[in-house]
């Protein structure tokens, strides 16, 4: 047996959950899950917490099943810290902590995450921003609100001269209480607050909530509706990809190349608009199905669309693998070492620039990819330069597939109908491919209401990363890093 396996036999099986299962374990087991964490047996693929209790998922890719999810029971409302020797958990335990009032025993860092002094009745202490030591260094605040129109999140520097020493992020700005607002929501309304949790990732957060109800409830989707969701989800990994792109370039004082991959991000903004009646294409998916069909004319549409981005963005990729200029400001810079993207469980285009091949849509697979041909394309350099090559080759990627998709959609029925769908109680879960990496959404149904619901974005796994490449590097060179980055305030800050 491996560790997964071994971590399931250890634990009760709890009834009512998909399509993964969930145990409920001792702490003693809990303890031995941190233990394969911190070995690197398995990866953790969120931490989160419940009334009175908290969970803890799992994955091995290699393993059958490839995920499943501990539960432990906290009665004294104590439960032992994963962060202790698994340090991706310690954000996820602190804002468990500000949600729940879990505390993870022998946490190393108990300062409040998502809490700004602003939920209680008393003044507590100022934020105490981690120390640095040594001679000759110097502070600079940066933020929470910036010089263009972005979300708001503080970044701590300590430098020597230009150099960075340390780079602490404070986030949590952006919190809007996503957590209380869907508990005890209807489906319907639980699928439009998710829905607006990031909007850049509206489809991805959508079909991750769409599934795991489904999931949750039994339901048969139409095949139709599948791969129209597919559509919608590479629609929008174009997008950010082009979005992206450009502005790696313009950062790096290429100007040219955000002007003109902000061209092709529209176009494919208002082919969504047309084909789909919303330019983000938010609200069109939902549990059972899609509530926007596309005629043949979209279709036909679509395929030009396709044809068109591959032509005008072919010269824009060979344009930035020739500028000198380019290569000098993102090769070599901000390196993310492969084995900091393993421990981490780095998600999209972060961990696939640094080793890490994993993709939902490959690794633990779900259609209609499992029926398409592409290519996941991974480097090792790990560097700003890496991380923009794997968007280059993800919007190639993302184009062939609408490709097939298109040609290959079938017809019938785009939703299914979700009455009589409430047997009882039930847990649903899903892990989906976003453009930043895969998203996991995990639920509890109760008489056709949203009794808990957990979202974890892939920035959650990226952002602690952001911290560690822009190490040694300058002060100047920190927009490049983040925008390679390109993490979700709002989708991290729920």
């Amino acid at each position: 047996m491996s560790a997964l396996s071994d971590l399931l036999a250890a634990g009760a099986r709890v009834g009512g959950h998909y399509p993964w299962p969930c145990v409920a374990v001792t702490a003693d087991v809990w303890r031995q899950a941190t233990a394969c964490l911190a070995e690197g047996a398995v990866t953790l693929l969120s931490l989160w917490g419940d009334t009175g209790r908290v969970h803890m998922a799992l994955l091995s890719a290699e393993e059958a099943p490839p995920i499943a999810v501990l539960s432990l029971d906290c009665p004294s409302l104590r439960y032992p810290s994963v962060g202790a020797s698994h340090p991706p958990a310690i954000r996820l335990e602190r804002a468990i902590r500000d949600l729940f009032g879990l505390e993870a025993e022998g946490a190393l860092d108990v300062r409040p995450w998502l809490d700004h002094g602003r939920w209680g009745e008393e003044t507590p202490p100022p934020y105490r921003f981690l120390p640095v030591q040594g001679e000759a260094l110097h502070q600079i605040p940066v933020g929470p609100v910036h010089a263009g129109i972005i979300e708001p999140g503080h970044f701590r520097f300590t430098a020597e001269g230009e150099t960075v020493v340390r780079l602490e992020e404070r986030l949590g700005y952006v919190h809007k209480g996503v957590d209380a607002l869907l508990a005890g929501a209807q489906i319907g309304r639980a699928e439009r607050i998710v829905a607006r949790v990031s909007g850049d990732s509206t489809v991805a957060y959508s079909l991750g909530f769409a599934r795991a109800v489904e999931a949750a409830l039994d339901i048969a989707v139409p095949e139709r509706a599948v791969w129209l969701r597919a559509v919608m989800a590479e629609m929008e990994r174009l997008a950010n990809h082009f979005g992206d792109f450009g502005a790696i370039c313009n950062d790096a004082s290429f100007s040219i190349m955000l002007a003109h991959c902000a061209v092709l991000r529209e176009r494919v903004l208002r082919a969504a608009m047309a084909c789909f009646g919303h330019r983000l294409m938010m609200d069109r998916i939902v549990p059972g199905g899609v509530t926007r069909d596309l005629d043949e004319a979209g279709v036909g549409m679509l395929l030009t669309l396709v044809e068109s981005l591959g032509e005008a963005f072919a010269p824009l990729a060979e344009l930035y693998d020739k500028t000198a200029s380019l290569q000098d400001r993102t090769v070599t810079t901000g390196i993310l070492k492969p084995a900091l993207a393993a421990q981490f469980g780095a998600g999209g285009y972060v961990g696939r620039a640094s080793g890490r091949g994993f993709d939902a849509r490959r690794s633990v697979g779900y259609a209609p990819y499992d029926q398409l041909n592409f290519t996941v394309p991974v480097r090792e350099d790990g560097d700003v330069n890496a991380r923009a090559w794997i968007r280059i080759e993800e919007i190639r990627e993302s184009l062939k597939l609408l490709e097939q998709l298109l040609t290959r959609l079938p017809d019938g029925p785009v939703l299914a109908s979700l009455e009589n769908a409430f047997p009882g109680p039930g847990e649903g879960m899903a892990l989906v491919e976003a453009f930043r990496g895969d998203l996991l959404v995990w639920l509890r149904i109760v008489d056709g209401h949203v009794d808990r619901c957990h979202l974890r974005d892939a920035s959650w796994f990226q952002w602690p990363l952001l911290e560690v490449v822009i190490e040694g590097n300058i002060v100047a060179d920190f927009p490049l890093c983040n925008k390679s980055f390109n993490c979700s305030y709002s989708g991290h800050d729920l």
